[in-house]
């Protein structure tokens, strides 16, 4: 049983003529490359052009990268608005002296927003469809780029789980002292939430016959995403300070409408439109 306890000290990165490439960013990296690769099949398969796939990719890139980080800030850390300003848009901190951090806060929550945004965008000026065409598309890789994600926020030793209370578990070397003791590795148990939710997608797109149902894939996408997200936050730390008798913490109350939203696309929306 000893796998089911061990000590997490990775590296930050890789270290490139003094400059630091750091393991969280090739993780998004990973999934930006990996999701234009399967939309690129995607879109083959429903004859769309190369050129509209590359716009769509810019699109999306930008969409879920400001929407990440200002739907962390806006649900997380809104004194930064005030505090330190420059540092929302920049991976930098100006608050006594500059300094590099990274951007150090990306929100899902944010991020999917953002995205149907950037999305509409999108398809008002390149794809000229259906919103939903789009978006019943882009939820296949929006589902594994996530996984990609909890498990850089894993080798950044972040978003960390609770302690298991007990010996099994996860020991994060590069937190405070007294945080060193055995935790939950929530990221994973998220990552892997994710992977199924892709591998559902993806086969339900090209195997059934229910990625005709307008709206059916984006629901499922919302469904199971924010359903797996709802969960783990209870074996989650608390990302930030809040009061202790509330029954459910930022994170869950955020999911909750998402999880709607996927329901009433999957059992009544979808039903009643085809492409």
């Amino acid at each position: 049983m000893h796998f089911l306890s061990f000590t997490w000290d990775p590296s930050k990165g890789i270290d490139i003529f003094g400059f630091t490439l750091h393991f969280y960013s090739l993780t998004w990296i990973a999934a930006f490359l990996v999701g234009f690769a399967i939309m690129k099949r995607i879109f083959k398969n429903e004859n769309q052009s190369e050129k509209d796939l590359d716009a769509l990719f810019m699109h999306s890139v930008l969409g879920i990268m400001i929407g990440a980080r200002l739907g962390h800030v806006i649900f997380y850390q809104p004194e930064l608005f005030t505090e330190d300003f420059f540092s929302i848009f920049l991976p930098f901190s100006f608050k006594g002296g500059m300094h590099f951090t990274g951007f150090q806060g990306l929100a899902s929550h944010g991020a999917a927003i953002a995205l149907i945004f950037s999305l509409y965008l999108y398809n008002k000026k390149v794809q000229k469809k259906s919103i939903l065409w789009i978006l019943d598309r882009m939820v296949v890789p929006a589902a594994i780029g996530g996984a990609f994600i909890r498990i850089g926020n894993f080798i950044n030793s972040e978003i960390i789980g609770i302690e298991t209370g007990s010996d099994f578990g996860v020991v994060f070397k590069q937190l405070p002292v007294s945080m060193q003791n055995p935790r939950h590795p929530a990221q994973l148990y998220e990552s892997l939430g994710y992977i199924i939710i892709f591998i559902i997608l993806y086969y339900t797109y090209w195997k059934t016959s229910k990625s005709k149902n307008q709206g059916f894939l984006f629901g499922m996408y919302f469904l199971l995403t924010f359903t797996v997200r709802f969960f783990v936050e209870f074996i989650k730390e608390a990302q930030v300070d809040e009061r202790s008798e509330w029954v459910l913490n930022t994170g869950q109350w955020l999911s909750i409408p998402m999880v709607l939203m996927g329901a009433y696309f999957v059992l009544i929306y979808s039903k009643k439109h085809t492409n």
